[in-house]
Formats: C-alpha cells, sequence, structure tokens
C-alpha cells in the first residue's frame, strides 16, 4: 500500500496531467473495481485524504481513489495535452503511477486493467492486479462524510504534540509502532516512515505507546513530520512498489532513509549496525543503540518520575 508522501507525489504528477480536462467516457472492466454509477465532468480539483485520491468535477460530484496494495493509475496522452494551457509535457505520451510493473510500457488495456477513463486529451487506465484498490463516485458534499475517510486521524501537520500524546494515552497498552501505524490515530505513518519516525525520536517500536511522555510525543511527531516531508520533496521511495506520476522513481530510500531496508549496515549517527525485528507482525528496523530498550509502563513512569524529583532537587539546591 502507498504511504502518504507516494500518494502525495501522484496527486502532484496528476494534477499537471488532468486538472480542467474533461471525463468524457468511463469503460468499467469489473464491476468490484467501480463502486457506483459512471459520471463525466471537468476535473476541477484533486485533493488527497491521507492515502486516499480524490478527483473532483464540476457537477458536484467527485471519485474517491484508493490503489490499495497492487493499484496503478496509467495516463496516455495523445500528443496534444498542455500542463495549464503552456508548456506542452515532453515527447513521451505515457505517465505512470503506482505499483509499477511492465504495464508501465506496455500495450493498454490488458487483462489487469479494470477501469478507463476517457479524458479530452488522454485517457487514465486504473489497472489493479489484485482487486484490492476501487473508484467511487461520491457526490462532493459527501466526501469527508464517507466511511472510509471519515475515520481518518489527523495528519502530523494538522495535529498537536498535546493531541497525540493524548491519543498514545488512550492506547497505553498497544506498541508505539502498532499505535502509529493505525490511521484512526494519526493519518498517514505507513511501514517505512514509522521505522524511520520512531529512530529520528530516539523511540523503541516496542515501547508501550502509554509510556511516552509528552517531550516524547512532540519528538516523535516533529520527526513524522520531517521524515514524511522530506520524502514529498524528493518524489517518495524508490521501493519497488510505487513511482512517479512521470514514470520516474523517487530517491528517498537512497538518499535519506536511516534504518528503513538498511539492515546489516552501519547507523548514520553512532556506527551500530541497523537490524532487523517483527512488531506487531510488521518488519521493523531500528538501530539498537540509538533506540533503547523499551521500558514498561511502570517503569518509564519511575524513570519519569525519578527524573523530575532529580531536577527539583537540582533547582532547590
Amino acid at each position: 500500500m502507498p504511504e502518504l508522501p507516494e500518494v502525495e507525489t501522484i496527486r502532484r504528477g496528476l494534477n499537471k496531467l488532468i486538472l480542467k480536462q474533461k471525463l468524457t467516457k468511463i469503460d468499467i472492466l469489473c464491476e468490484k473495481s467501480f463502486l457506483g454509477t459512471p459520471i463525466t465532468g471537468t476535473v476541477t480539483a484533486i485533493r488527497r485524504f491521507g492515502k486516499a485520491l480524490v478527483l473532483d468535477f464540476n457537477n458536484g460530484h467527485s471519485f474517491i481513489i484508493h490503489l490499495r496494495m497492487t493499484g496503478q493509475l496509467i495516463y496516455d496522452s495523445d500528443g496534444k495535452f498542455t500542463s495549464s494551457g503552456a508548456e506542452p509535457h515532453p515527447a513521451r505520451s505515457r505517465y505512470a503511477a503506482g505499483h509499477p510493473s511492465d504495464n508501465f510500457i506496455a500495450a493498454l488495456p490488458n487483462k489487469q486493467t479494470r477501469v478507463i477513463l476517457h479524458f479530452t486529451n488522454g485517457i487514465l487506465y486504473f489497472n489493479d492486479q489484485r482487486k484490492f484498490g476501487f473508484i467511487k463516485p461520491t457526490p462532493t458534499s459527501e466526501v469527508e462524510k464517507d466511511p472510509f475517510i471519515c475515520k481518518l486521524a489527523k495528519e502530523p501537520w494538522q495535529m498537536t504534540a498535546q493531541e497525540l500524546h493524548a491519543r498514545l494515552q488512550k492506547h497505553s497498552n498497544s506498541l508505539i509502532k502498532a499505535t502509529i501505524l493505525d490511521q484512526t490515530i494519526i493519518c498517514g505513518l505507513g511501514n517505512i516512515y514509522a521505522d524511520e519516525a520512531l529512530f529520528t525520536a530516539g523511540i523503541h517500536p516496542e515501547r508501550r505507546s502509554g509510556s511516552l511522555s509528552l517531550e516524547d510525543a512532540t519528538r516523535l511527531l516533529e520527526a513524522a513530520k520531517s521524515v514524511m516531508q522530506t520524502s514529498i520533496d524528493s518524489g517518495g521511495s524508490t521501493m519497488a512498489t510505487y513511482v512517479k506520476a512521470d514514470g520516474t522513481k523517487g530517491d528517498y530510500l537512497d538518499k535519506f532513509a536511516q534504518v528503513f531496508h538498511r539492515e546489516g549496515q552501519a547507523c548514520y549517527c553512532c556506527g551500530t549496525p541497523i537490524i532487523k525485528i517483527k512488531v506487531a507482525g510488521r518488519g521493523t528496523h531500528i538501530c539498537p543503540h540509538c533506540q533503547s530498550s523499551p521500558l514498561s509502563n511502570s517503569q518509564a513512569s519511575a524513570y519519569r518520575n525519578s527524573a523530575n524529583s532529580r531536577k527539583k532537587a537540582g533547582q532547590n539546591a
């Protein structure tokens, strides 16, 4: 499944390709992949809610699009399309986003094509090998009430440290990595950026959420913002899962990843080899030196109380 930076990269790419274009026809090749009645109209906005894309049309309707595990959006232009009516795109006429495969250069449609969206100056193919993704027509006024979207929590940029800390305390017995992967608690973090954020904040992924202090939550929130913004700026991760909307790969993992997929390599901060462990059923990358061993809630509470006592004693001395 794409994480927030990858979906934001896709949104920005499609914004250059289909914004202000008219959707004239829809071919539904798999009913499971198109959840509703087809509508046409001109694209007025392309939005993102967490890991979901939303295409808004000028007729009061929208498409909610989720790529899930193997979804792809592949746009073929007719060579006449121009960005904002000005500079033409490069001679290359195919733009791809999502799970990379031979579909990016193969003839389309093919057996993995589920929905075909015909625009004025090109065609957008929705391919999905495993049929977990979907396009869902929804009145624009109802998008934020959709069951999938309305349960999403705030993204890191919208949340305060106090809010995050309060949410962590409500899930005090859960492991912190499992907690921040829950999109109803904080929205947008997936496996890559959870590992990166926890490392940047110096927090072991097996700590209980309730053991984190407000200071811990503040570091974690700032780390989440930082690693995801860096990834967005670099075009997303380079794993064999998602590429940018122009068919090129992002370079986050190559240039900026501190722990993810670096097991056996030296930590950039201390030189200790990065290790991979299982946390809440997910492969998890940590530096065993920079991310201290997890503490139980009682141990963490005792530690904080002791630290506070030492601090007060020092102030009164």
